[in-house]
């Protein structure tokens, strides 16, 4: 029975995961437009928002890209330029800063939401438990920095990277190349995929709308109001 369950949540549950996450989001944004944004709250207690809010998606960004990289890069590509283990330490030190700041924002999010009568009003219960599993799935990341610490040869990065290479690219075997690594991964693993499940009924959605065309748009021409000629043009 034991096998059995870890086969399903290594091996089944990532692409049950996977699949709501893309097929819902698009489902959500095609039916359900006007929920696509992240409900604002700035006017209530601005400045632990501000902070909050800083910390924690400087933070949350690196991460991300860095799990990204890191885990399904595979290691022929990089292996000239630096070894499994210095990866491994580059990742601790680098994740681990990265883990702290984001730690202490979503904290100063989830304390702010909970602790103000107004913003909890205003707040669903998925608002609500979004945060608190991305807060649990913190202390786990940050939980794996020690049980790292005794393997420094990077051996076990290794495996965790060629189980997240094998579920992207349809390889079978995935669950049991992770069968012997420490709880602490495979609870961070199974959390990390049920964020992915969660995220389409959820306020995380608003990441697909994230502005980065912004920086790529044209110039904005502006005009006084009743001018005349070129030499009153303006570019922003």
């Amino acid at each position: 029975m034991k096998d059995y369950l870890h086969l399903f949540v290594f091996g089944i549950y990532p692409y049950i995961c996977l699949s709501v996450f893309l097929l819902g989001s698009l489902v959500r944004f095609d039916r359900e437009q006007y929920t696509w944004r992240s409900g604002s709250s700035q006017m209530l207690r601005a400045s632990q928002l501000r902070w909050g809010s800083n910390l924690f998606h400087v933070g949350i960004l690196f991460l991300f890209l860095g799990h990204f990289v890191g885990m399904l890069t595979p290691h022929v590509i990089y292996e000239h330029f630096i070894d499994a283990g210095a990866k491994q330490l580059l990742a601790m030190v680098s994740g681990g800063i990265a883990g702290v700041l984001c730690f202490i924002g979503l904290s100063m999010l989830l304390h702010r939401r909970l602790s103000d009568p107004r913003i909890r009003a205003t707040s669903s219960r998925m608002d609500i438990a979004i945060l608190v599993i991305l807060w649990v799935q913190l202390v786990l990341g940050l939980g794996t920095i020690p049980f790292s610490a005794s393997h420094l040869d990077g051996s076990v990065m290794l495996i965790l990277s060629e189980w997240a290479q094998r579920i992207v690219t349809f390889r079978g075997g995935a669950a049991e190349v992770i069968a012997d690594v420490d709880w602490i991964f495979k609870t961070h693993m199974f959390l990390g995929l049920t964020v992915f499940l969660l995220f389409p009924f959820s306020r995380l959605v608003h990441i697909w709308s994230a502005p980065v065309w912004y920086v790529f748009r044209p110039y904005q021409v502006v005009r006084k109001r009743g001018a005349r000629g070129p030499g009153r043009e303006a570019q922003a």
